[in-house]
């Protein structure tokens, strides 16, 4: 039985993800902890833990992962570049899975993009359209910014210098290098991304739409079992090394 800490326990995505640990026959509920509690009491109770919270909790989640040797399954997005090497310097001493989308149904997304782009070739122009409810915080969302960076590394573009986020005004002509990246908000929308190539006479949409966060919350449970069926003592992954789509 693989014991499981579930960080913003008392949140939406929490309950989500403490739902999904139950309802599987090989992991337990070993704590929750939310604000105001102690990560210390609960890291000693268990042998990995979910994380679907805020930036503003990582770094001391890190650390206390790091010193006490438990492992990482982390979909809090938003983080800043000092954050992304912090994330990347743990995982020399544990094994950290970090992704933007713990869906199944979106990390087959993030293959059909890179395989469609290179199919395709540079002949379409490339936009990514997300929308989400209106508490979400971060903009644009990690799975749209995986998205738009899997675009630019097909065409050997710059995610930083040639992602043009929204448009307004008098922006003139679209370029041929550029992709398109537009964040949508609204109600409680769990989850909508669309890729859209559109050439001369024709136009390929790719679209996953999420309807509930258990689909998330199931997917972190599948790669914290990954990273125990493995045995990985550290590392960094991503879903898309839990499902074998490298």
């Amino acid at each position: 039985m693989l014991n499981i800490l579930v960080t913003g326990f008392r949140g939406r995505m929490g309950q989500a993800v403490a739902t999904a640990v139950s309802e599987n026959t090989e992991t337990r509920v070993a704590a929750g902890i939310d604000i105001g509690d102690s990560l210390e009491e609960a890291l000693a109770k268990c042998d990995a833990v979910i994380d679907f919270t805020l930036p503003s909790f990582t770094n001391e989640l890190i650390e206390g992962c790091v010193d006490v040797g438990k492992p990482l399954i982390m979909g809090t997005t938003g983080h800043d570049d000092a954050q992304l090497e912090l994330i990347q310097r743990a995982s020399e001493s544990i094994p950290i899975i970090h992704a933007p989308n713990f869906s199944v149904g979106v990390n087959t997304l993030f293959w059909l993009t890179r395989r469609t782009a290179e199919i395709l070739g540079e002949g379409f122009d490339l936009e990514v359209v997300e929308m989400h409810h209106r508490h979400k915080l971060d903009s644009p969302s990690g799975t749209a910014r995986r998205l738009a960076e899997i675009l630019t590394e097909v065409r050997n573009l710059s995610y930083d210098k040639d992602c043009r986020h929204g448009r307004f005004g008098d922006v003139g002509a679209r370029t041929d290098h550029e992709v398109g990246v537009h964040a949508l908000r609204g109600g409680d929308v769990v989850g909508d991304h669309t890729v859209i190539y559109a050439g001369n006479g024709e136009r390929v949409e790719l679209t996953h739409k999420a309807s509930s966060r258990l689909t998330f919350a199931q997917g972190a449970v599948r790669a914290a079992r990954w990273i125990e069926s493995e045995g990985l003592k550290n590392g960094l992954f991503d879903m898309q090394d839990v499902l074998g789509l490298k």
